[in-house]
């Protein structure tokens, strides 16, 4: 099925791709095993090495809690990656971490876990009922881990493990032991701690980028940029008036890239913030709102050339529902957006479905024909079921 998308009313027309809609409700993908009603992560990565991007699902109630869909010429077939049960958290990330090319994957624990997970790509021999090799990278202390990802925060020529710990409000960076094959946990920095983020009151969203051009990466954090100061010590930028996922870009020549921040659990605006005058200088930082009204539990937040115009552009969506004990969605009209903008600073607001829910989308190229395609895993509504949308 090809499906349009509704432009705004005085938007500037741009080219816009058709969408084919491919559901595993109609069997077009495979459905999640083992009847988990509560779906939490996706990661995307080019896991067997072909050349074209696969995708991870995480689960928790129920085993499985983590299975890959690897991309054939037809569709998708599914293998275990995890055949237990574990409480895995929202989040997750793909890095080559034992250094023998090719993409592992990260998960952490959700309230009910102190742990944070990786698990060993065994390239090149795939079994699709035969799970991967699961390591510690955390144990102890406070549950809860939503959202990780990777870099050389530290300067260090080799890249660091950033991930919230939402029960003991503060930001770690784990850095990959020499043997990162041996079962124990890493070496944990903290960025950040005792943190309490502006308008929202729960700690999520985690990215990298050069804020301040200063040619080393930085770490974005819910509603601040992170700047490393030398001898594991960080200083935290406080820039935007609430907190949610967070991702950067150039959507408009500058001297600095503009920070866009959407709400992730809970309801807000979706703003993207530019600089100013100094980086370091929070009141430098100033909001626009990008879709006109509050976003509903907005829990997907993507950016890439969609429309393959040279210029980036904003995916965001809304969760339809996110309350596991009640019998219907708590937001029925929930709303995909694509925003695409002109390399001017300009977006053309688009809706491209209403009353899906979407919760961890991604922007990859999931069938290998050079453009983005769109992923969705919705969190509790109408579960176990994952969607794709191919850009055509």
């Amino acid at each position: 099925m090809l499906l349009g998308v509704c432009s705004q009313s005085g938007a500037e027309d741009r080219p816009e791709p058709k969408w084919q809609h491919l559901t595993s409700r109609r069997g077009e993908l495979p459905a999640p095993p083992g009847g988990s009603t509560q779906q939490t992560g996706a990661v995307v990565g080019d896991f067997d090495g072909d050349g074209v991007t696969d995708f991870m699902l995480a689960f928790r109630q129920k085993p499985p809690a983590l299975v890959w869909y690897r991309r054939h010429t037809r569709g998708w077939d599914l293998y275990l990656v995890e055949k237990e049960l574990l409480s895995l958290e929202a989040g997750g990330a793909v890095h080559d971490i034992d250094g023998d090319g090719d993409p592992d994957v990260v998960f952490g624990g959700d309230w009910q876990s102190r742990e944070v997970w990786w698990w060993e790509n065994p390239a090149p021999r795939f079994d699709p009922a035969v799970p991967w090799r699961r390591r510690v990278i955390k144990t102890g202390g406070q549950p809860q881990h939503h959202d990780q990802c990777f870099g050389d925060f530290l300067g260090t020529g080799r890249p660091q493990l950033a991930f919230w710990n939402q029960q003991a409000r503060t930001l770690f960076l784990a850095e990959i032991p020499p043997d990162p094959h041996r079962d124990e946990p890493w070496p944990l920095t903290s960025v950040a701690t005792n943190v309490r983020p502006a308008g929202v009151p729960y700690i999520e969203g985690l990215s990298a980028f050069d804020v301040d051009r200063d040619g080393r990466l930085d770490l974005l954090g819910c509603d601040s940029w992170f700047k490393h100061l030398g001898e594991r010590r960080f200083k935290q930028v406080r820039f935007a008036v609430e907190g949610g996922l967070i991702l950067a870009g150039y959507f408009k020549p500058a001297k600095y890239p503009q920070l866009v921040v959407s709400p992730g659990d809970g309801r807000g605006r979706v703003r993207l913030y530019e600089c100013t005058g100094h980086p370091e200088n929070p009141g430098d930082w100033q909001g626009t709102d990008l879709i006109g009204r509050e976003v509903i539990h907005g829990h997907s937040l993507q950016l890439g050339d969609i429309n393959r115009d040279g210029h980036l552009d904003l995916f965001v969506a809304e969760m339809a529902k996110w309350r596991e004990k009640e019998p219907g969605p708590d937001h029925p009209g929930a709303t995909a957006w694509i925003l695409y903008g002109d390399g001017r600073g300009n977006f053309h607001r688009t809706v491209l479905v209403t009353g899906h829910g979407w919760h961890e989308a991604r922007l990859a190229d999931l069938d290998g024909d050079g453009d983005l395609d769109l992923l969705n895993k919705p969190y509790t509504w109408d579960t176990p079921r994952v969607d794709v949308w191919l850009n055509r």
